[in-house]
């Protein structure tokens, strides 16, 4: 039953969306990382448009989960059109949406009481088609809510994002279970990247690629978003890439 808290959400979000600027033509193609080693293992060369994607911190703590949120601050970032974030807990920290090139001016935050409403939220936007990105942090994405939002995407063409956010440790294991998402990947914080002198470098990630619709899974040791959204790609995971295929390659003598 749709509640009536659930009906001002969604009237005052139509009422917004309405206001924005921008056209509703579908996008296609894909969202490039500009980054060539981990562009070229996602079909199409990157983030597909259209397209559901999941992101998780890589451990059960809140230091993964806000690189999950930094990365797909700076994934919206590179979209072009204001930005739909769907939550239930208003605890982000502006100033570092910033920093990964997500400058709060192009967000319209929505607040929701349940998860049901933050996924009620989500595919209004998604089915609006005049967004440059719509996100939703969650902690548990079931298959048929997550179908409902991937059909959504595909209809506009507009990139759906989720955060998972766990609030304990046993919630962690949901990322696990099987979802329509295109894509699912997950940020682990890394030390930072080593300065010639003292003081305290880029941060870096462990990016993983754990799932992709007719694509391998890959991971990448990069550099956090800057300014601009964009990640780059650190010496240790051409390092770790030259032992992988180095192994593989004994693996067939």
């Amino acid at each position: 039953m749709i509640t009536a808290a659930r009906n001002r959400v969604i009237t005052d979000l139509r009422d917004r969306i309405a206001s924005l600027e921008g056209g509703s033509t579908r996008k296609v193609g894909c969202l490039a990382f500009g980054v060539s080693e981990i562009d070229g293992v996602l079909p199409g060369g990157g983030l597909a448009y259209g397209a559901l994607h999941e992101f998780a911190g890589g451990g059960s703590g809140t230091v993964d989960g806000a690189a999950a949120a930094l990365c797909v601050a700076g994934i919206a970032a590179r979209t072009k059109g204001q930005i739909l974030w769907c939550m239930t807990r208003p605890d982000l920290f502006f100033p570092a949406l910033a920093q990964a090139g997500l400058h709060p001016d192009r967000v319209v935050f929505a607040e929701a009481d349940r998860e049901e409403d933050v996924l009620a939220t989500m595919e209004e936007g998604l089915g609006y088609g005049g967004l440059g990105a719509v996100v939703g942090e969650l902690v548990r994405l079931p298959m048929t809510a997550s179908r409902r939002l991937q059909l959504a995407a595909e209809k506009t063409g507009t990139i759906g994002l989720v955060v998972r956010r766990w609030r304990r440790q046993t919630e962690a294991s949901d990322f696990g279970q099987p979802t329509a998402s295109t894509s699912r990947w997950r940020v682990s914080v890394l030390p930072s990247e080593e300065l010639p002198v003292p003081g305290v470098g880029r941060p870096r990630w462990l990016l993983e690629l754990m799932r992709v619709k007719a694509g391998e899974c890959a991971e990448f040791i990069v550099g956090a978003c800057d300014a601009t959204g964009r990640i780059h790609l650190s010496s240790g995971s051409r390092d770790r890439q030259d032992q992988t295929g180095r192994r593989r390659g004994n693996a067939h003598r």
